[in-house]
């Protein structure tokens, strides 16, 4: 796999994203402006803006001397990206993301002042010690227990806190750094594409298409159990190749030194440590809780890690400026990280503002419309995939292309179920490789690993997967699912 991809060079994480961001603006010239109309909708405590079917109307472009230099706004028209636009575009996209970058900040800070305390390597070598005549047996739990939160419960954010400790876990058992990251990667990512009821994406996109909430279920659990099996092999395959032989990991040339808040010391677990570590547990699942019953946001959460550090403070007895100097360690490790989910925010931002992302959808909706049902069903899929990429939200998403997807797949003679099926599946799948996933890039920057290293071992199973994707789409249009 390292030689078929040899040649394959990607640059530094912020000139990629920045020239990815570059051709959006070009886009904004190339592309028709137009917009559908927009409605609000309620669905349980919220209110949100859903596309009207039907409603596109294109507009024209404003485009002058002025206006490519600092941007012109002139009502009733579409203003492409001016260099002013394209300049003030990143710094637009960290305040869209404020609350995501200070969410990944917390985790990152809170991580290294647990860390600090020796809790977390106890408990490691502890588990290594119980497991150690079957170690595959612990990543296999490890690896459908955030499997299953990300398919049944939308988690997806939640776990970044944990890469740190699996980096750890997954050097002491003699994996590389990229096997410790896909250990949290695949499991959610793959798991947020089965969505058996994830609340983000299959309950908001079958209420969108007028369904009864969980229906369609055995399909998608007969999907759930073909995913994480693949998903789990290709990682084991990946893991068991690397521990014998060293030279065939992606990062050989990197070796796997941990930033300073995962040094391996061999601690021993006491009665403290277990005590420290089941308050973190049970507050972690508390905030879980939280999330998928009290509609916690961001906000919420972070203040959640907040309380979590000042009781692992007092139980642990540790001196303030200590856990201060670990406070303000653990945000220094989280910079790049935060920094990398602001400038992927930026490329929407371009988007929107060239207000062509109503196009691409009219265009994309209106070419389907006149394939066979069976060749549509499948565009349904692909066209949600290459929407990820402009639109990295699953509920945004959503909201976007459900009320037109719904009323094509009634025309095409497709049911809508499929039409959701379609959606959940371009939407995760594609969350495994867009450098526009925010969530992604902080992973890649929590385990200090490049885009174009994640990509190269990353690729073979993205492409099973929406092999398994094209699969299932077909059984769901001829069975008319």
């Amino acid at each position: 796999m390292n030689a078929k991809y040899s040649r394959l060079k990607i640059p530094h994480v912020f000139i990629f994203l920045s020239a990815i961001i570059l051709f959006c603006a070009i886009l904004t010239y190339i592309i028709p402006s137009g917009s559908f109309d927009r409605t609000s909708r309620t669905y349980g405590k919220i209110t949100q803006s859903v596309v009207v079917p039907g409603s596109y109307k294109q507009m024209p472009k404003h485009i002058s001397t002025r206006g490519i230099v600092l941007g012109e706004r002139i009502e009733g028209k579409a203003s492409p990206t001016s260099i002013l636009d394209l300049l003030t575009s990143i710094p637009k996209g960290m305040q869209q993301s404020a609350v995501l970058i200070f969410f990944v900040f917390i985790i990152g800070a809170v991580f290294n002042v647990i860390h600090h305390t020796g809790a977390i390597n106890s408990i490691l070598f502890y588990l290594i010690d119980t497991f150690k005549r079957v170690p595959v047996l612990l990543l296999f739990l490890i690896y459908m227990i955030i499997f299953s939160g990300s398919s049944f419960m939308g988690i997806i954010m939640e776990p970044i806190a944990l890469i740190p400790v699996f980096l750890i876990l997954c050097k002491e058992l003699g994996y590389d750094r990229m096997f410790g990251l896909a250990l949290v990667g695949l499991p959610v990512f793959i798991g947020w594409s089965t969505a058996v009821t994830n609340p983000f994406t299959v309950q908001i996109a079958q209420q969108l298409a007028e369904l009864p909430l969980g229906s369609g279920i055995g399909l998608r659990i007969i999907l759930y159990l073909t995913s994480a099996t693949r998903g789990f092999l290709f990682l084991m395959r990946y893991g068991n190749r690397v521990k014998k032989d060293p030279n065939k990991s992606i990062l050989k040339t990197e070796g796997f030194d941990l930033p300073n808040a995962g040094q391996i010391v061999k601690t021993k677990l006491t009665k403290n440590h277990v005590l420290l570590l089941t308050v973190v547990v049970l507050c972690y699942a508390g905030v879980l809780y939280a999330v998928q019953t009290m509609g916690w946001s961001f906000i919420e959460m972070s203040g959640g890690f907040v309380g979590i550090m000042v009781l692992v403070v007092l139980i642990s007895g540790m001196k303030g400026d200590d856990a201060m100097s670990a406070f303000v360690k653990g945000l220094e490790l989280m910079i790049i990280p935060s920094l990398v989910i602001g400038v992927a925010r930026a490329i929407s931002v371009v988007l929107q503002e060239g207000m062509i992302i109503d196009t691409i959808l009219h265009y994309a909706s209106t070419g389907l419309s006149a394939m066979p049902t069976e060749i549509a069903g499948q565009g349904m899929l692909v066209f949600q995939t290459l929407l990820n990429f402009f639109i990295p939200s699953a509920s945004g998403q959503a909201l976007v292309s459900m009320p037109l997807m719904t009323p094509l797949a009634d025309l095409l003679d497709i049911s809508r179920q499929t039409a959701v099926l379609a959606f959940i599946l371009g939407d995760g799948i594609s969350n495994l490789i867009i450098p526009t996933n925010g969530v992604l890039m902080a992973m890649l920057g929590m385990a200090s690993v490049s885009f174009e290293k994640w990509f190269r071992f990353i690729l073979p199973i993205f492409l099973l997967m929406m092999a398994v994707a094209v699969v299932f789409m077909l059984i769901a249009i001829t069975s008319g699912y």
